[in-house]
């Protein structure tokens, strides 16, 4: 059913609610599909075969389109309006009867709905505490006989497969300290939201991507046991017990959205969320330059960048590490107006969040900075533009900036020049720049998938003042998130990027106020888990065939560290 002719909240709260959402939640939910319209979607569902690599979705969505809304040209790709991220855990370990089912189950959910954003895409993903319950555990003969390797450096753990269980990263939460005890003393502080983040321990994730939430919940109620699909009677899979559904995790992703829902929820930023952005914090991340093709993000890779030993006729040639964050997004900080918060009197105009999002030192602009920005009015609907081009300029951009030998930025002097100013003259790093310290082959090629949106919800949300002396907003409340996802080679490729990225080692080594380090005070994960998406044709409990009886018995008690 299209969304713009799905909009009784009375309907669509009672579909959540039959996908197994808490009342609250299904409200929220049917508040946030209000806010959707249908997207154009041309010929996507005529095309065929199924991809191998599970996630690799982007020839059955709307090809990449070109928008400028004042910064440039700036070609992005929308995927799927919603996502649904389902973690799973197992009572038990699987047996190849389970496998069949899974795989059936699968199989069913394609044949009832179009594999499309009018229909609905089903990704499945397992985790090391899944591998650990196959004889002999991740390390055991038999998952080292299929699990890719990788061809250098070795994991936290010391152990050298592709998937090694989620870490907490350099500004995480870890015992109420920003960083963990013993980290520096001047390190970013989260003002409302420093909750310690949790290394989840499910066993699987379902990832589940469609233009409608009916679909979606439809799907979800049917594997739960509804014995409903599609509008008719078929039989849910039958499991015996073995999979405990956790919470359900809502992304959404469409221009637009972001503003409309803070509105709905009388956010009191909601007038400084730019009206055409798909993201939270006013800049799309949809750049269809920002994001590698499906292969070099396997394990198998291609001819830009392998990490691992894998082929792509292997086992697991054509998987991938899935990294999925659940995060708080404080975006009162954020969208600051000046004398609002004590703590930041100047408040954080366009100028500022556009250096905390990108770079201060864009060659060639005209101030330094990636887009121009309304100087007499840098608050109101964002005050820049949302569609942002996310320029390379080499892996030492970050470093370049936080050093600053240049100073304040003059647009005369050579390019060469410019790259080591900045637009305040100050040390500043910007989160995509920091990303970019590791996240590009050598010839400036991607190797990851972002699949990062909005989320919206009560998890994990302490009660906290929207200002000092402000209004007291009670813990669970619906808040904005950034539910987060990315699809890379090897779990230590993840962990490398997370630790560039919050660059405390440039912060320090350049002394780069706190303040001024990209994203990271704005930013709180409260939860972290890896997951090895395989390919295709081994997506139903990989491994469990070559298993044999021991699969049967009682499974052991999880293993330390398992996650």
């Amino acid at each position: 059913m299209p969304l713009n002719e799905f909009k009784s909240h009375a309907i669509s709260r009672r579909n959540a609610l039959r996908a197994g959402f808490g009342l609250a939640a299904a409200t929220q939910l049917a508040w946030i599909e209000s806010a959707a319209v249908t997207p154009y979607r041309a010929s996507a569902d005529t095309v065929a075969p199924l991809p191998p690599i599970q996630f690799d979705i982007g020839n059955f969505i709307k090809a990449p389109t070109s928008i400028n809304d004042g910064a440039g040209s700036v070609t992005v790709q929308f995927g799927p309006v919603f996502t649904y991220f389902v973690p799973v855990v197992l009572t038990r370990t699987p047996n190849t009867t389970d496998q069949r089912t899974l795989k059936d189950a699968l199989n069913t959910i394609e044949q009832f709905y179009p594999f499309s954003p009018s229909g609905v895409f089903v990704f499945v993903a397992y985790s090391t505490r899944y591998f650990n319950r196959l004889p002999g555990g991740l390390n055991g003969s038999l998952c080292h006989s299929f699990m890719p390797q990788l061809l250098s450096g070795v994991n936290p753990d010391r152990t050298t497969n592709a998937l090694a269980p989620a870490v907490a990263g350099p500004t995480d939460v870890i015992g109420g300290v920003v960083g963990g005890p013993g980290a520096p003393t001047k390190n970013v502080t989260k003002e409302r939201f420093n909750v310690n983040v949790v290394l989840e321990n499910n066993d699987m994730v379902f990832q589940m991507r469609s233009d409608s939430t009916t679909n979606l919940n439809d799907v979800l109620a049917w594997l739960k046991g509804s014995n409903r699909l599609a509008g008719f009677s078929v039989r849910s899979p039958v499991f015996n017990g073995l999979m405990q559904f956790q919470t359900t995790r809502v992304q959404f992703v469409q221009p637009g959205m972001p503003r409309t829902s803070a509105e709905n929820n009388h956010f009191s930023f909601a007038p400084l969320v730019n009206p055409n952005s798909p993201m939270w914090m006013g800049f799309a991340d949809q750049q269809v330059d920002s994001s590698g093709p499906a292969q070099i993000c396997t394990f198998a890779g291609n001819a830009s960048a392998r990490l691992t030993n894998a082929a792509p006729n292997d086992y697991f040639g054509l998987g991938a590490v899935m990294h999925f964050s659940h995060v708080l997004l404080d975006l009162y900080q954020f969208y600051s107006k000046p004398g609002q918060d004590p703590r930041h009197p100047d408040g954080e105009g366009a100028d500022e969040r556009i250096m905390y999002m990108f770079r201060a030192n864009q060659i060639r602009s005209t101030e330094g900075l990636p887009t121009p920005f309304n100087p007499t009015d840098p608050y109101t609907n964002g005050g820049c533009p949302a569609y942002v081009n996310n320029t390379f300029q080499g892996k030492t951009d970050a470093s370049l900036s936080a050093r600053n030998a240049g100073g304040k930025y003059n647009p005369a002097h050579p390019t060469a020049t410019q790259q080591t100013e900045t637009f305040t003259g100050l040390p500043r790093i910007g989160h995509e720049a920091a990303l970019q310290r590791s996240s590009r082959a050598n010839d400036g090629t991607p190797i990851h998938i972002r699949m990062d949106g909005p989320g919206l919800g009560g998890m994990d949300v302490p009660a906290f003042q929207s200002y000092p002396g402000g209004a007291t907003v009670p813990a669970g409340s619906s808040q904005p998130k950034l539910e987060f996802a990315i699809f890379v080679p090897t779990s230590e490729f993840f962990r490398r990027l997370r630790t560039d990225v919050a660059a405390q080692d440039l912060q320090v080594q350049f002394k780069v106020d706190p303040e001024d380090n990209g994203l990271e005070r704005f930013i709180t994960t409260t939860r972290r888990q890896n997951f090895l998406v395989p390919p295709r044709s081994v997506r139903a409990f990989p491994l469990v065939e070559f298993a044999g009886p021991a699969v049967a018995s009682a499974t052991p008690p999880d293993p330390p560290g398992a996650g």
